[in-house]
C-alpha cells in the first residue's frame, strides 16, 4: 500500500509539473437595485414575476378550479375499495385523472383560449381584460358544479351579498366549490365501496362458518372482487358516471 501511495504522489507531482497552473476565471454576482428612468422596464419585470409565480401555483390552480380533485378521489376509494393496494399505481392514477380532466374542462379552456388567449396574443386587449375574459367561463364552470349552501356561506362569511352569478367573487366561489367537490367526491366513494363491502362480509361469514378463522377474509375475496369488476365493466362504469357527474 505504501509503495502505490508513493507512485500516486508522483505522478501527481509530475503532472502538476508538467501542467501549468492557469488562474480559472470565475463569474462575478450582483445584487442591487438601480435607478430605472424607463417605466417600461419596471412593468416587464413586474409581468416576468407574475408570470413565474402563476407557474409556480399552476398545479394548485389545477386540483382546485378543475374537475381533478373529484376525479382522483374517485379513483383513490375505487383502489381502497377493491383492497389492491398499489395497483393500479399512483403514477398511473394521476395520469388518467389529468386526461380525464382535459377531456371535462376542454370546452371551458377551448372558450378561454377563443375569448382571452388569443386576443390577447395578437395585441387586441390588455393583460387585465385578458384575465377578466378568462375569468368568466372558469366562473361558470365553478358556479354550475357548487352547491348553494356551499357558495352562500362564504358569500356570507366574506361580509357580502348573494348578488347574481357574475358578481360572485372569485375568493368566495373557489373554496365553497372545493367543498362541493370534496362532497360529492365522498358520496360517490360511498356508493363504490357498497358492493365490494358486501362482498367482504359474505366472504367472512363463509370462513368463519367453516372455522377458518386464521385466514385473512381480504386474502380470499380479492380475486372475487376483481372478477365482479371485470364483469359488470367497472372502468366503463365508473369513468363514463364521473363524466355525467359534472353534466358533460
Amino acid at each position: 500500500m505504501n509503495i502505490k501511495r508513493i507512485s500516486l504522489l508522483l505522478i501527481v507531482s509530475i503532472v502538476v509539473g508538467v501542467i501549468p497552473a492557469e488562474a480559472i476565471p470565475l463569474p462575478s454576482l450582483q445584487l442591487g437595485m438601480e435607478d430605472i428612468d424607463d417605466p417600461g422596464k419596471v412593468s416587464s419585470a413586474l409581468q416576468i414575476l407574475f408570470l413565474l409565480t402563476i407557474l409556480t401555483l399552476a398545479p394548485s390552480i389545477l386540483i382546485m378550479t378543475t374537475s381533478f380533485a373529484r376525479i382522483i378521489i374517485v379513483l383513490s376509494f375505487l383502489r381502497q375499495a377493491m383492497g389492491t393496494q398499489q395497483t393500479p399505481p399512483t403514477q398511473v392514477l394521476i395520469g388518467l385523472g389529468l386526461f380525464l380532466t382535459l377531456f371535462v374542462m376542454g370546452p371551458t379552456w377551448s372558450e378561454i383560449n377563443q375569448n382571452a388567449l388569443q386576443p390577447y396574443l395578437n395585441e387586441e386587449i390588455s393583460q387585465m381584460d385578458a384575465l377578466k375574459l378568462a375569468e368568466a367561463p372558469l366562473k361558470n364552470f365553478m358556479l354550475a358544479q357548487t352547491r348553494e349552501k356551499d357558495l352562500s356561506l362564504f358569500v356570507n362569511l366574506g361580509d357580502g351579498e348573494r348578488g347574481s352569478d357574475s358578481e360572485v367573487e372569485i375568493q368566495s366561489l373557489i373554496p365553497a366549490f372545493i367543498i362541493s367537490e370534496l362532497k360529492t367526491a365522498f358520496q360517490i366513494g360511498f356508493l363504490i365501496y357498497i358492493p365490494f363491502l358486501i362482498l367482504d362480509m359474505v366472504v367472512a361469514s363463509i370462513l368463519l362458518s367453516m372455522g377458518m378463522m386464521m385466514l385473512p377474509p381480504v386474502l380470499i375475496s380479492l380475486p372475487f372482487k376483481l372478477m365482479l369488476f371485470v364483469m359488470v365493466d367497472g372502468w366503463y362504469l365508473i369513468v363514463g358516471s364521473l363524466i355525467r357527474s359534472f353534466g358533460g
